[in-house]
């Protein structure tokens, strides 16, 4: 019998402790596609209705879990499938501590996660090779990414610079490119 949403929510809490919980080290059998999803704005679902209740969205995403590219919803006895259109989680903001190479930009995701940019945390832009929009991710944890909404985009690109032949931004010393210079739109 495949678990209901109910169901891995009595189980998660149970197996709760401080912080996330120890998911590396659980290897429940698979017992099926559940059908819930998290949208590309991170809106998550069950049974086509959003989740209205952040508490129990924030204790999914803490028993999220990702294989290559499936995602499944995981406690120490049963591991379900789940989808997720673009990336799990949705960085919603950020600040930035320090200037230029010297900053740190620490981000806040929609279910209350934080990650510092930087060698654990790598942001990453891919863009739609039709029309070269494009999409930032930071890597929030384990191998979970969140996607950098619009508004913290257009801000970090306020901050971004150039450096060896990319625009890009700053972080722990590390420089995440954005787009080559040669294709920003030259000023007149």
């Amino acid at each position: 019998m495949t678990p209901t949403a109910s169901s891995l929510a009595e189980t998660a809490k149970a197996a709760k402790t401080r912080g996330l919980p120890p998911l590396e080290k659980w290897n429940p059998p698979f017992c099926g596609d559940l059908d819930m999803q998290i949208k590309r704005d991170g809106t998550w679902f069950y049974e086509g209705t959003p989740i209205a209740r952040p508490e129990m969205v924030k204790l999914f995403s803490t028993i999220l879990w990702r294989e290559d590219d499936s995602y499944f919803l995981l406690t120490p006895v049963e591991k379900v499938g789940i989808q997720v259109e673009d990336a799990p989680f949705v960085a919603v903001d950020f600040h930035a501590i320090g200037e230029g190479a010297d900053q740190t930009l620490e981000f806040y995701t929609n279910v209350d996660d934080r990650a510092q940019a930087g060698p654990d945390h790598p942001i990453r832009v891919e863009r739609d090779p039709e029309t070269g929009e494009p999409s930032p991710y930071i890597l929030i944890r384990r191998n979970l990414e969140a996607l950098i909404d619009r508004k913290s985009f257009y801000r970090l690109v306020d901050l971004g610079t150039h450096h060896n032949g990319w625009f890009g931004i700053w972080s722990q010393g590390i420089f995440f490119d954005i787009i080559p210079s040669e294709e920003l739109p030259q000023e007149s």
